[in-house]
């Protein structure tokens, strides 16, 4: 059945409860990349349990709801979805195990028109179980290929965040690793696109493909390493705009532009040059 607007924004998503320890927050530290120098002690910090320090992109996979968009009520053909924005904010810093509540919800559905898709934007509040405190709010954009033309708002999309028009101040490469997709997947997403070849092959793509998410963890890694100091408390923003795929083993290299305590900043794909992350914008604090 087509997308009913109405219908679809009031969407019940059940909230996820979500317990973790340090061992899941190393684990997602390791499927961005981290650890791969056994002497770099910064890097270390992330995936070794001594005082360990926890990723500000942690809040990504906390309390997630996944396929909620297969959910029938929805309308949406969910097998033509792809994530087309993301972004978090950190209120407090995340702790290393605990507890916490994810509760997703739609706040708009903006109708593309026939032949045009969709754009459904959701919003998950990330809480802690024992205190009620907020600990991050997390924003996304779905764009769904085969569902425009419903009736619903034929609204323009919120402008994007613009990248300065001058050469980066920063630039940070970072490898991929070729079995990073199935690492990463451990954290929650389990999607067979990012690991088996059949299934990426039937939806067009010559072998598996990174996660979106993972793509903009590293993104994240690097602003951390070239602006924070590998502090995590100084990133408590991020945003990113999703333009093309990386595939394990290529190389992410972060262009970053500071102005004051906002860091504007592009993912590119070094062996293909292409573009992946695009329209980026993060906060930094101090």
């Amino acid at each position: 059945m087509p997308i009913v607007y109405d219908k679809l924004l009031a969407l019940n998503i059940p909230e996820v409860e979500h317990v973790y320890t340090e061992k899941d927050a190393i684990l997602y530290a390791l499927g961005l990349g981290l650890g791969q120098d056994p002497m770099n002690e910064d890097e270390l910090a992330f995936v070794y349990e001594k005082a360990l320090k926890v990723l500000p992109t942690y809040a990504l996979v906390l309390g997630y709801s996944p396929y909620w968009l297969r959910n029938p009520e929805s309308g949406v053909t969910w097998n033509k979805v792809v994530h087309g924005e993301q972004s978090f904010t950190v209120h407090k810093p995340i702790a290393g195990k605990g507890t916490v509540i994810g509760k997703t919800r739609i706040v708009e559905v903006i109708d593309k028109g026939e032949g045009k898709g969709a754009l459904v934007y959701s919003e998950r509040k990330v809480t802690d179980k024992a205190t009620g405190d907020l600990v991050a709010t997390l924003k996304q954009t779905t764009f769904c290929r085969a569902d425009g033309g419903f009736g619903g708002p034929a609204r323009e999309a919120p402008p994007v965040h613009a990248i300065p028009d001058r050469a980066p101040d920063i630039v940070c490469d970072l490898p991929t690793r070729p079995e990073m997709a199935l690492v990463y997947r451990l954290s929650g997403d389990i999607n067979p696109l990012h690991a088996e070849p059949a299934f990426a092959k039937a939806a067009g793509f010559p072998r598996p493909i990174l996660h979106g998410l993972a793509s903009f963890g590293v993104a994240g890694h690097a602003i951390l390493k070239s602006v924070c100091g590998y502090d995590p408390a100084r990133l408590t923003g991020m945003a990113g705009r999703f333009s093309a795929p990386v595939y394990p083993g290529e190389t992410i290299r972060t262009e970053i532009w500071r102005d004051g305590s906002v860091v504007s900043y592009r993912a590119r794909v070094v062996e293909r040059d292409i573009v992946a992350i695009n329209n980026g914008r993060a906060e930094i604090s101090g």
